[in-house]
C-alpha cells in the first residue's frame, strides 16, 4: 500500500479524498489546503488523516509516495513541478494545466523524474466509457463514421474559461480513450455565441476530422432548461448510443444502418449508387454500477506498481489542451479551420 496527500479541499477535492480513503491500495495520510478550517472539514472529526496548509511541508515528508491535486489550473503545474522535484507521483484534476506548453512542462518533467503523471478524466473509469472502448476496439461497429456528442445544462457560467474549456475537455477525453489511435485531429472548427453578453461562449459547437475519414461534432451549451448527456458513435456496421442519465439503458447497440452498394448500368460510362437500409436488433448490456473515481484511485496505483503509463497518462491530458488550444483560435478567427499542434503529445510517457 502507498500513502498519498490531496492538495485543495475545495470542489473536487473532498471526492478524491473519500475515494482515497476508501481504496485498499492507498493510506490517505494528509489533505492540504490554504484554508485549514477548510482542509478540517473535508477530513472529518476523530480523523487519522492529517492537515497541512503549506506544499513545501507536504512534499518535504518521507510518509507521502504520491499527490493528487485538485486546485484552480494554473496551479496545477508549479505543483506538479515541485512535486516531481520532491519525487512524488502525481495525479492532477482536468485539465491537466491551462495551456499545452506547460502542459508539456509538465509531462518533460515527469519522465526527467521517472515518476507517473496521470490526469484525472473520471469518465474514462466510468463503466459504460469503458464498455464502449472495447466495444470499439473489437471492430463491433465497424470503421467509425462519425461521433456525435452533446453535454448540455442549465450550469454555472465560470468566471475564468468558457463553455469549451469547462465542458468539452469531458468529451474530449472520452473521445481519445475510445478511438483508435487516440485524439488526433489535424485540425478542429468551432462556432460560439454569447447571448448573456458574459464575455465568453456560453454555447459551443465544434468539428473536428476522424483518421477513419469520419467526423466528430460535440455540443456544449450552459444555457439548455434540460440536461442531456449523450453521445452517438456510428459505425460501418452498427451504432452505439450512450446515454449517461439514463441508468436502465446507458448503453445501446443498434444493428441499423445505411448500406451502398454499386451498380454498373453502363459499366463503361458510370456506376449508379443503391442504397439499402438495415433495420437489425438492438442490444442493451448490462453494466455494473461503480464509482468512476474507485477505478481511477485503483490505476493509479497499479501504474505505479507495474512501472507503466497509466490509462490516462499526462499525454493524454496534453492531446486535450492541444485541442482546446485550437478549439480558442478557431473561435478567435470566426470559426476558420485552425490547425491542432500535437508537439510532445505522441511520445511514449516514461514512467517509474
Amino acid at each position: 500500500m502507498r500513502s498519498i496527500a490531496v492538495i485543495g479541499a475545495g470542489y473536487w477535492g473532498p471526492n478524491l479524498v473519500r475515494n482515497f480513503r476508501n481504496s485498499p491500495a492507498w493510506d490517505l495520510v494528509a489533505v492540504c489546503d490554504l484554508d485549514e478550517a477548510r482542509a478540517r472539514k473535508v477530513v472529518g472529526a476523530r480523523s487519522t488523516v492529517e492537515v497541512e496548509t503549506s506544499v513545501e511541508r507536504l512534499l518535504a515528508r518521507d510518509d507521502v509516495d504520491a499527490v493528487a491535486i485538485a486546485t484552480p489550473a494554473r496551479t496545477h503545474a508549479p505543483l506538479a513541478l515541485a512535486a516531481f522535484e520532491a519525487g512524488k507521483h502525481v495525479l492532477v484534476e482536468k485539465p491537466l494545466a491551462d495551456n499545452a506548453e506547460t502542459a508539456a512542462l509538465m509531462v518533460a518533467a515527469a519522465e526527467a523524474a521517472d515518476r507517473v503523471l496521470m490526469i484525472d478524466h473520471t469518465y474514462c473509469y466510468t463503466p459504460a466509457v469503458r464498455h464502449i472502448q472495447q466495444v470499439v476496439a473489437s471492430g463491433e461497429l465497424g470503421e467509425i463514421l462519425y461521433v456525435d456528442s452533446t453535454r448540455i445544462n442549465l450550469g454555472l457560467v465560470q468566471p475564468d474559461v468558457d463553455v469549451f474549456w469547462d465542458l468539452a475537455p469531458h468529451d474530449l477525453s472520452i473521445l481519445d480513450f475510445i478511438l483508435p489511435g487516440g485524439l488526433d485531429p489535424l485540425t478542429v472548427s468551432a462556432n460560439g455565441a454569447d447571448p448573456l453578453g458574459a464575455g465568453k461562449a456560453c454555447v459551443g459547437y465544434l468539428t473536428m476530422p476522424l483518421a477513419s475519414g469520419g467526423i466528430a461534432h460535440i455540443n456544449v451549451n450552459w444555457l439548455s432548461p434540460t440536461k442531456i448527456r449523450q453521445m452517438v458513435v456510428g459505425g460501418s456496421r452498427r451504432t452505439l448510443v450512450w446515454d449517461d442519465l439514463n441508468p436502465q439503458q446507458r448503453i445501446s447497440v443498434h444493428d441499423r444502418g445505411v448500406d451502398l452498394g454499386t451498380q454498373a448500368a453502363d459499366a463503361q460510362q458510370r456506376a449508379a449508387v443503391t442504397v439499402s437500409y438495415r433495420m437489425g436488433d438492438i442490444t442493451v448490456p448490462a453494466l455494473p454500477e461503480t464509482e468512476a473515481l474507485a477505478g481511477m484511485a485503483a490505476e493509479f496505483a497499479a501504474a505505479i506498481e507495474e512501472r507503466r503509463a497509466p490509462r490516462t497518462d499526462g499525454r493524454a491530458g496534453l492531446r486535450v489542451l492541444s485541442v482546446l488550444e485550437a478549439v480558442s483560435t478557431s473561435l478567435a478567427t470566426g470559426g476558420a479551420v485552425s490547425p491542432v499542434d500535437h508537439a510532445g503529445a505522441d511520445e511514449k510517457e516514461l514512467v517509474a
